[in-house]
């Protein structure tokens, strides 16, 4: 079992949390009452929805883990999960997700945007123009 696949059965046993069908149409992905919050798109790639306020408090720590990868203007943040630190770090941040859909979730707009999956090639293929 991979890292990635191991966070995901660890997660799958929450009880706020269910597995429902990825929007993205990539991987397999876990929701909450506030709607989507986790894909888990390959081996070792998680996105998890953390809200514009979480990523606006916890930013600079983000900013500072080699794990992980913000896309300007995204709700989601997306993990690198390659050793059980990087499991440990998305427990963490699910907590912290969980907790910031519940305390002031993003405007239906944003809860609707897709994840870093597909933000993330765009931004990749323009930035390679």
């Amino acid at each position: 079992m991979t890292t990635a696949w191991h966070a995901l059965a660890q997660l799958v046993s929450w009880p706020d949390l269910t597995e429902v069908r990825s929007s993205c149409g990539t991987g397999r992905a876990l929701g909450s009452a506030g709607g989507e919050i986790a894909h888990f798109h390959s081996d070792h790639g998680v996105d998890l929805h953390l809200t514009a306020g979480a990523i606006r408090r916890y930013g600079p720590d983000l900013r500072r883990s080699t794990a992980i990868r913000l896309v300007p203007g995204s709700h989601w943040v997306t993990v690198r999960v390659e050793c059980e630190a990087d499991v440990s770090l998305v427990m963490t941040l699910m907590s912290a997700a969980l907790r910031a859909h519940q305390e002031q979730p993003d405007t239906l707009a944003a809860s609707a945007a897709r994840c870093n999956d597909r933000l993330e090639a765009a931004l990749t293929h323009r930035d390679a123009l």
